[in-house]
């Protein structure tokens, strides 16, 4: 399998070093030329520093990175709970990432339209589900990547606001 294998992962994720983007690979050793052809016209230049935090991610210690892990796990526990206890909102336990996409189709509203009002009267941001494509369509996508105090005081506006949604 090894030289059928190509790796790519980034470091967005797992060392927060979101909009950083910056990535890798792993290829067989045939691939590499191909590689480095189609990646000099598409994403070359990047920056050394972020090249240097990659390094020092990646070759560093795991703690502080499980460390990281679990807080986002507790901050996935509370917004889910959270999101599951206000009428009209169902939610399931996202895999990865630091998303959660509930389900808001009870709510009888567009997801860009509840998005709108969730920004407008209760001050928390979300995306539509919509925007992600047509199979969005009544969900929305909340980042947990927040404090969980910050989390805890975004739910208690969504729940305080959203009857007046549906009134």
């Amino acid at each position: 399998m090894r030289d059928r294998t190509i790796l790519l992962d980034g470091c967005s994720k797992t060392y927060a070093m979101t909009g950083w983007r910056l990535g890798f690979c792993g290829v067989p050793p045939g691939l590499v030329e191909p590689f480095n052809r189609m990646i000099i016209n598409s994403v070359s230049c990047t920056a050394a520093f972020t090249q240097r935090a990659a390094l020092a991610a990646v070759t560093g210690p795991w703690e502080p990175i499980q460390a990281m892990i679990d807080e986002f796990h507790k901050r996935r526990d509370v917004i889910i709970e959270g999101l599951n206890r206000i009428p009209g909102v169902s939610c399931v336990e996202p895999g990865g990432a630091f998303y959660a996409f509930p389900n808001i189709t009870a709510l009888e509203r567009p997801s860009e339209d509840v998005a709108q009002f969730l920004l407008d009267r209760a001050g928390v941001a979300c995306l539509a589900g919509s925007t992600f494509g047509p199979n969005g369509e009544g969900y929305l996508r909340f980042s947990y990547a927040n404090s969980i105090e910050a989390i805890r005081d975004a739910l208690d506006a969504i729940e305080a606001t959203l009857p007046e949604l549906t009134a």
